[in-house]
């Protein structure tokens, strides 16, 4: 039995999400869905993280253990073939020891937000960022997220169906800077809240609108109260950006 870690890439438009379930179409279960093809194997794929309906995957990492005797880059390419057409990707492929967990073994996550901040409507980019026609004071944001770093109770920003044991994290990074029209926020922490990137973008781009201000984001933040949050980031703009383990 071969353990490998694979990176994987997608687009999340016309998936329920990582996770697989009985109805409707997933990342996790295309996936295994095509290696079945290819190896006549039930293998389960283990990802480094869930993602909503809708989101997508720069660099999602992800294992599996394999029976057949295929070396890395034939089992990448077999993988890739047979996922097509979709928009998912295999983008790398490594044999790893079996105590190597995708989930387990990560110490760190990383996400991006994209948004697009123009008053025209999107040609290219539908699905793809948050569309957000008023002008958007991104040092504001950029002042007010540095609130949101460090250890918290982020029950303000954490979704009802969040299944997490508790909800304090220790937020490592929340960073806001403008490319020409795009807004992009980044954050990073070892672990996340369901939806807690989403509504604290949510909360960022009502400081940027200017209906927020430091202090109001700080009050939602010492609420601990879902009801305290101005709005939730849709699921389009946001993205699995990467996945940190020991030994990389």
């Amino acid at each position: 039995m071969t353990r490998f870690a694979l990176t994987i890439e997608f687009d999340g438009t016309p998936y329920m999400g990582w996770q697989r379930q009985d109805h409707g179409r997933t990342i996790q279960g295309e996936i295994e869905a095509a290696i079945d093809k290819f190896t006549v194997e039930e293998a389960a794929v283990h990802g480094a993280g869930r993602t909503d309906a809708g989101v997508h995957a720069l660099g999602m990492r992800a294992h599996v253990d394999i029976a057949s005797e295929l070396t890395p880059f034939r089992f990448m390419e077999a993988l890739n073939a047979h996922l097509r057409p979709q928009p998912i990707a295999i983008l790398a492929c490594e044999e790893v020891s079996e105590d190597w967990h995708a989930r387990f073994s990560c110490v760190g996550r990383s996400y991006i937000y994209r948004i697009s901040n123009r008053r025209a409507p999107l040609a290219l980019e539908k699905n793809r960022v948050w569309r957000i026609g008023q002008s958007l004071d991104v040092e504001a944001m950029q002042n007010a997220a540095q609130i949101l770093i460090g250890k918290h109770d982020f029950t303000t920003f954490r979704s009802v169906q969040c299944q997490s044991a508790s909800p304090v994290k220790t937020l490592d990074r929340l960073d806001v800077r403008r490319e020409g029209d795009h807004v992009i926020v980044e954050a990073s922490a070892r672990s996340f809240l369901h939806h807690q990137v989403r509504s604290m973008v949510g909360a960022l781009a009502a400081v940027g609108r200017g209906r927020w201000n430091d202090s109001d984001l700080q009050t939602a933040l010492e609420a601990k109260d879902r009801q305290a949050l101005i709005e939730n980031a849709p699921p389009h703009g946001l993205y699995f950006e990467s996945a940190v383990y020991p030994s990389e």
